[in-house]
């Protein structure tokens, strides 16, 4: 029997350029479909910014119709009012998304460098070229979309395996969770 396709739309969330990157997964094979940069104006006042956002990330959802959408956690950074920026274009991202009805899953950087690299350290030319040769890419992705894809396939494995299996054993309490950890 032949796997479902799921489509899984990932986010790089970025008040300057939001990165997206979508990909179609059937079974464990992993395929490239289209990713690109949401690029809002410098000039715009932050309210602007944030509707360029939301707006384009609910025409690629219009448009793709992603089973999934996945977005980067935020981080704390040195500079509390950019990581305060970034979060909102991150809500902005995910309040589209809702709007349109799409379920949404969050990691950590951390865990996708670590599901897609195989360490929480990797550069970001590392991640590009991993997301390259996971999908297969005749050339190196932009680094937000890169980002965005390498969320995406985060996600895609974490559907797989043992990831797959563990929501429903932690209901029937076979597993447990502690920290965010299965254990």
């Amino acid at each position: 029997m032949a796997a479902t396709a799921r489509y899984i739309l990932g986010i790089d969330p970025g008040l300057r350029s939001t990165g997206f990157g979508l990909i179609e997964q059937s079974g464990s094979k992993l395929a490239y479909v289209a990713s690109g940069c949401i690029k809002t104006d410098d000039s715009g006042t932050l309210p602007e910014r944030l509707l360029t956002i939301a707006e384009d990330v609910q025409s690629i959802i219009t448009q793709h119709k992603p089973d999934d959408v996945v977005v980067e956690k935020v981080f704390v950074n040195v500079n509390p009012q950019s990581t305060l920026l970034l979060g909102q274009a991150r809500g902005a991202a995910i309040t589209a998304a809702v709007l349109a009805g799409v379920t949404v899953h969050e990691y950590t950087a951390l865990q996708v460098k670590q599901a897609v690299v195989g360490h929480g350290k990797a550069a970001k030319e590392q991640v590009q070229e991993m997301v390259k040769r996971l999908l297969k890419l005749d050339a190196t992705p932009q680094a937000d979309a890169a980002d965005a894809l390498a969320t995406a396939i985060t996600h895609a494995h974490s559907r797989q395996g043992l990831g797959a299996l563990a929501p429903e054993l932690l209901a029937k309490r076979k597993i447990r969770q502690r920290g965010g950890r299965i254990v």
